[in-house]
């Protein structure tokens, strides 16, 4: 296990943990996960000439829990990440590495504190700008207007998705983590009609797939039974906010060497539909990006995926 430090960001007081020495390759992973699921890469990483460190984002684990929705908006996770590494390296470049929620929270950071990250990597999902409308508007559009179930706006109301999330962690997180592997059947994530709640017809397997091991599924279980859902949920909550907090960016690039990788299974990777090439989709906005598609590879990359991503991720950072 890697070494735990608590971070005063001046905000929350945030969980990193940490190994090794040389410049800072700051982790920042996504929803419903914690600074473990960067346990595959923590080490190597380390072993290759860097601090490594993964941090417990806002409302996980051992990090604080704010309850308000508004404490979720992206500009409050920019700016714990901004704290985070000016606490774990004052000077000197700091790499982002980022996955789901994640990658848009390094990609953001980068964007709007260029002189403070050195390079950006992003696992499962691309970078596509700053929106012309808030998520909202597209997904209800997409989906809740044609009757159709999408699991964004169920995070909306406050209260029954918690409920729901919380009823049984163990039952929850299998679900939720099968649905979107890549070893889950298509339409394991059912498409069902708007009204249904997240869990509705989705499966259970039996068993797990083995990229997540009974100890890895039992830590996740015990981190959510003690935190709850409450935070992690509010960051869904925040599409207004978001979009207006990033407007004054909206002709800015991302400029910095940038990293991306998806997963071909993966619905996050191609925006849930609208893309077919995320790669492309990027190449304006981040002029220098590489890009790579994992083939089958679903939604945890990282987890899924330990080496490949791992020999992707080594042989970038070593080059830049």
């Amino acid at each position: 296990m890697p070494d735990f430090q608590l971070i005063d960001t001046g905000a929350v007081r945030l969980r990193v943990a940490v190994e090794g020495t040389g410049p800072l390759v700051l982790m920042v992973h996504g929803f419903p996960e914690s600074w473990y699921s960067w346990r595959h890469q923590i080490g190597p990483i380390a072993r290759a000439g860097f601090t490594a460190a993964a941090i417990d984002v806002r409302g996980y684990g051992g990090s604080e829990k704010p309850g308000s929705v508004g404490s979720y908006a992206m500009e409050h996770m920019v700016a714990d990440i901004v704290a985070a590494a000016a606490a774990l390296q004052p000077s000197g470049p700091v790499i982002l590495v980022g996955h789901d929620w994640g990658a848009p929270m390094v990609w953001n950071s980068a964007l709007v504190h260029p002189e403070r990250f050195r390079a950006v990597a992003a696992l499962s999902v691309p970078y596509a700008g700053v929106p012309s409308r808030p998520f909202t508007e597209v997904f209800r559009a997409a989906f809740t207007a044609k009757g159709r179930f999408f699991y964004q706006e169920w995070f909306q109301a406050e209260g029954p998705p918690e409920i729901e999330a919380e009823r049984d962690v163990r039952d929850f997180l299998r679900k939720f983590y099968y649905a979107i592997s890549g070893d889950a059947p298509v339409g394991t994530w059912p498409d069902k009609a708007a009204g249904a709640t997240l869990l509705e017809q989705m499966v259970d397997p039996q068993p797990f797939p083995a990229w997540l091991t009974p100890d890895d599924l039992d830590y996740y279980v015990a981190e959510f039974e003690a935190s709850g859902f409450r935070g992690p949920i509010n960051r869904y909550r925040n599409h207004e906010r978001d979009f207006a907090w990033l407007q004054p960016y909206r002709e800015r690039l991302i400029e910095q060497p940038a990293l991306f990788i998806g997963g071909s299974k993966d619905p996050a990777t191609t925006l849930f539909g609208a893309i077919t090439d995320p790669v492309a989709l990027m190449q304006p906005l981040v002029p220098r990006l590489e890009g790579y598609i994992l083939e089958g590879c679903g939604h945890w990359t990282q987890q899924e995926r330990p080496v490949e991503v791992n020999n992707l991720l080594l042989d970038w950072l070593t080059r830049i």
